[in-house]
């Protein structure tokens, strides 16, 4: 199969941009949906790199797995050259050769290279919180029974218990989370109290203290004075509770 490469676009500046798995998932459920699926919103600082906001379209807004509101976040693309290219699957031969021709297209070159987080802002973590409740949830209810069941033997070993023992063995060699997920419990985590040490945090992720640290640098402040000295809490921007609220937080301990 021979291949012809049309380089008509390649001088057109695109972006590389990453999504959640959620949105991918969404946008993937209708492929052929023409309708909006967000707008773009670029606004340009004096002084500093424009700041880019997407916000789902009308479609998403009920939908309780997809926040409302997304930032890109500007990732360097360095000394690396980067292409985006499209292909068009062979229907045919060539020129009278008889072999058959993919057509391929350079659609661009990547000039800025994003990733796309959510916005944690009051609707996100409610919404963060109500799929906690949900998935808290017990998947097994009791309930009455209208006659004696003579049948029932008793199982010594049953499937979730099975599951449960085999998850166990398995945490004490838990590797890193999705960075996504482990954000998730955090903010949970700080819902109920306002100051952590680092052995409760890890102890509630259960995940490895170097990578721990790394995701608290991004969303926490370490406090080095009294009466705090040792914990760490949410930086500023990401707080939603009332200053009296916070100075009455309970603190459950320091390293």
């Amino acid at each position: 199969m021979s291949h012809d490469l049309d380089t008509t676009n390649s001088g057109r500046g695109v972006w590389l941009v990453k999504i959640p798995k959620y949105m991918r998932q969404k946008w993937g459920e209708n492929p052929g949906n023409s309708a909006e699926v967000g707008k773009l919103k670029i606004q340009k600082i004096p002084g500093r790199l424009p700041q880019v906001t997407f916000s789902c379209g009308e479609q998403y807004l009920n939908d309780e797995e997809i926040p409302r509101e997304h930032k890109f976040i500007l990732h360097p693309i360095k000394e690396m050259t980067l292409g985006v290219f499209s292909h068009v699957p062979a229907s045919g031969s060539g020129d009278g050769g008889g072999a058959e021709v993919e057509k391929l297209y350079m659609e661009g070159q990547v000039i800025q290279k994003f990733e796309c987080q959510p916005v944690v802002d009051r609707y996100y973590m409610n919404q963060k919180k109500a799929a906690v409740i949900k998935a808290a949830q017990p998947n097994r209810k009791a309930g009455f029974i209208d006659r004696p069941v003579n049948s029932y033997r008793p199982t010594a070993k049953h499937a979730h218990t099975v599951e449960l023992e085999e998850r166990k063995k398995q945490e004490g060699k838990k590797a890193r989370d999705d960075k996504e997920r482990v954000m998730e419990m955090l903010f949970t985590a700080f819902e109920k109290h306002q100051y952590y040490n680092i052995k409760d945090l890890q102890k509630l992720t259960r995940q490895p203290i170097t990578y721990l640290k790394e995701i608290l640098k991004e969303v926490c402040d370490y406090n080095v004075k009294n009466p705090h000295k040792n914990t760490w809490e949410l930086k500023p921007e990401y707080r939603h509770y009332k200053r009296d609220e916070a100075e009455a937080a309970d603190d459950p301990g320091s390293d």
